[in-house]
């Protein structure tokens, strides 16, 4: 976690988003974020990638990028191009790089499913969209030159709203490796979809927390943020690939205690058995599933089997701890 922009929306009427300066829309914080993303540059990174979906599709996130950074968004307007053409039908006439394979997660009214979707690519130069106040306008520059790689799904289940991503980036794209890549980077936003899943309603349900002040609630969302983090780097790590220790999520003393707890929650067969070395966070990851109420037969546990078990952890935790200050007489 890089950056985090607490938000509290102002609920009152405002004029209509064409009317008002940048600085006044709440799409202000994904320009806001790019520009802090050249941070981790200073830090050291090689390169910077900023992901987002299509409510930053502005024309400020290309046009006032930090030199380093590249960005890659979703599509979501139809926007005029410096050759006269529009962005929607730009690759039409372009021949495919090749094909590739999807995994879609569920989504509400739609099933998982591997879609197989057919890749294009083309530069394309936008134009600067128009804006009320002219000198708005002059402070951007006349047109930005991206490209786009579009990935539209062949053959869709009978029913199902076939996929069809057009994804405008500031890298180039050359080859259907290249196309592989940016699918793959825009995929990854699944991850953060998955953060606030944990946060709202099916996870800690900050949301129902009856909180109206500005300072205690970013307290609070901020230390929500942090432990659905902590879920889902057990969650990247349940089958023990990412080799990460117990020390991500959990304090060094508490290893073994923690350890302890999972020998009790061991069978008999070889599925009920921690598979995972010791001190990794695999390892605590099945010991929070197993807590969860995961049998170990049944598929892997997910984010919220994974809540449950790290609550119930946490607070075995904390009254191991206490007990051994209390003496009765």
């Amino acid at each position: 976690m890089a950056n985090v922009i607490c938000d509290n929306p102002d609920e009152t009427p405002k004029a209509h988003c064409n009317k008002r300066r940048l600085d006044d829309k709440e799409s202000r914080r994904w320009v806001d974020a790019t520009g802090q993303a050249a941070d981790l540059l200073t830090a050291g990174a090689s390169r910077v990638m900023v992901i987002a979906d299509r409510e930053a599709d502005l024309y400020e996130m290309f046009a006032c990028r930090p030199e380093g950074v590249d960005v890659l968004v979703r599509a979501n307007h139809n926007r005029a191009l410096a050759d006269g053409g529009w962005l929607d039908e730009s690759c039409d006439d372009k021949p495919e790089l090749g094909r590739a394979t999807v995994e879609l997660p569920p989504v509400p009214g739609r099933a998982a499913r591997v879609a197989r979707i057919a890749l294009r690519a083309r530069r394309v130069d936008i134009k600067r969209p128009k804006r009320n106040r002219a000198h708005w306008a002059a402070a951007l520059p006349p047109s930005v030159e991206l490209t786009l790689v579009e990935a539209r799904e062949i053959n869709p289940p009978a029913g199902e709203t076939p996929l069809h991503w057009r994804l405008l980036t500031t890298r180039m794209v050359e080859n259907l490796a290249d196309a592989h890549i940016i699918v793959g980077f825009y995929r990854r936003r699944w991850t953060i979809e998955q953060v606030f899943r944990v946060m709202k309603t099916r996870g800690f349900d900050i949301e129902a927390v009856p909180i109206q002040e500005n300072a205690p609630l970013k307290n609070l969302g901020c230390a929500t943020l942090i432990a659905a983090i902590q879920i889902q780097q057990m969650l990247h790590d349940r089958d023990g690939l990412a080799t990460r220790p117990m020390t991500d999520v959990f304090e060094a003393d508490d290893r073994p205690i923690i350890e302890a707890i999972g020998t009790t929650l061991e069978g008999r067969t070889e599925r009920q058995r921690n598979p995972h070395p010791l001190g990794s966070l695999a390892h605590a990851a099945w010991i929070c599933a197993r807590l969860g109420g995961w049998t170990g037969y049944y598929g892997k546990p997910g984010p919220i089997v994974l809540i449950r078990g790290h609550q119930r952890l946490l607070t075995m935790l904390e009254g191991i701890k206490r007990s051994a200050l209390v003496r009765i007489r």
